[in-house]
């Protein structure tokens, strides 16, 4: 690492930046200077490309990091200051061996991420989100919230997007709770994908959308654009923006989701419900926009009505009578996803919203995560309308 991080001054001299040099007259001047000079002219063949690659990476790539990015098995990259680096693989965390041999070093590639996003990060605004250009997410906090250095945590998505069929390869759901799912889907139910953080709610709402019939106009709605919907021509893809840039103003999910209900939708696809959009989400799904899909942070199914009831609050003061009434009207399946001590995930819980009793909403499962067994199922679908329609 010292010979590229020698190395690296005397490049960025040669590099016109002005120009936007591709990426094979920076490997022509790497390979001139690593020729050329001392300190690393007689070094072994084996030495000399390891030497070519990390100065690519850093001034091309995301450095260190870019290793971990080109392995398909990793799934979450977490780097804790310059010189900590984790990193997930097959639900299993490791400590990475290599790390950035300055503050400095990350910080750019921080502001490299963020600027490739039009977002600002700085000690005024510390906190960003971002996304790769592959649609890997990202998260940077600077000082003074962070307190041992720059935090970057990078969130994988694989490249092409998983499917129901591979969930069921994997165990994740049974075959029959993933056609009864397709066939919610299709039928026009208005489903709620919940489950802690790295359970895989993005990856199971991306093989849900998949069900959706071709030829309907889909609207996806996200504060960072991750979403790989595939099959639907006619798709509008909206991503929330935040106030950093100098005179930019800010646009919310709640905006967007307002906006889409003039765009002639006939389903939305919500990234994640997380504040006061949940009330116009729910909106959405009661004014002739059934069939929409979202996720939400939840414990489980249960907590999942709860969450909504909260986060319907951040926005506005409605009794809570109000609020169930409309989650009953919108949301008619509950799907809840698990991370077991393996890093495995899985569904644990498919449910049916069984309308208000005594002040409380019912739930009514339909499928039941079981040990040794795997998604079992334990009932029967009450709200049979939209199915029978569509099997008629």
């Amino acid at each position: 690492m010292k010979e590229a991080e020698a190395l690296r001054p005397l490049l960025m001299e040669e590099i016109d930046i002005t120009k936007e040099p591709e990426d094979e007259k920076i490997l022509e001047l790497i390979d001139h200077l690593i020729l050329e000079e001392e300190i690393t002219r007689r070094l072994p063949v084996k030495r000399k490309l390891e030497v070519r690659q990390e100065l690519f990476y850093s001034v091309r790539r995301l450095d260190v990091l870019q290793e971990l990015l080109d392995d398909p098995e990793v799934t979450e990259i977490m780097v804790n200051g310059c010189d900590t680096i984790f990193a997930e693989k097959h639900g299993k965390i490791f400590h990475y061996e290599k790390k950035f041999t300055s503050r400095e070093k990350l910080e750019d590639i921080i502001q490299q991420i963020a600027g490739s996003c039009n977002r600002v990060v700085n000690e005024q605004n510390p906190i960003v989100d971002a996304r790769l250009e592959n649609g890997d997410r990202v998260n940077a906090v600077l000082r003074p919230v962070a307190l041992n250095g720059p935090i970057l945590t990078i969130r994988r998505f694989p490249e092409r997007p998983i499917t129901m069929a591979q969930l069921i390869a994997g165990n994740c759901i049974s075959r029959e709770a993933a056609d009864f799912l397709k066939d919610m889907v299709r039928a026009g139910y208005s489903i709620l994908v919940g489950g802690g953080t790295s359970t895989g709610k993005t990856t199971f709402l991306n093989a849900l959308s998949s069900c959706i019939p071709p030829g309907e106009r889909i609207i996806t709605i996200e504060d960072n654009a991750e979403l790989q919907i595939q099959g639907i021509e006619n798709l509008v893809r909206l991503e929330a923006r935040e106030t950093h840039l100098e005179g930019q103003q800010s646009i919310t999910i709640r905006e967007l989701i307002r906006t889409s209900l003039r765009m002639r939708p006939s389903r939305i696809i919500i990234g994640e419900v997380r504040g006061a959009e949940a009330w116009d989400f729910l909106q959405a799904l009661n004014t002739g926009h059934s069939g929409s899909l979202g996720t939400a942070h939840a414990n489980s199914t249960k907590d999942m009505i709860g969450r909504l009831e909260a986060m319907v609050l951040m926005g506005m003061e409605l009794p809570p009578e109000a609020i169930r009434r409309q989650i009953v009207s919108g949301i008619e399946i509950l799907v809840h996803l698990e991370r077991d001590v393996d890093g495995k995930r899985h569904v644990e819980e498919i449910s049916e919203i069984d309308g208000i009793c005594d002040g409380t909403i019912g739930i009514h499962p339909l499928f039941q995560w079981e040990p040794r067994k795997g998604l079992m199922p334990c009932g029967t679908i009450k709200n049979r309308k939209k199915l029978e329609r569509l099997r008629s």
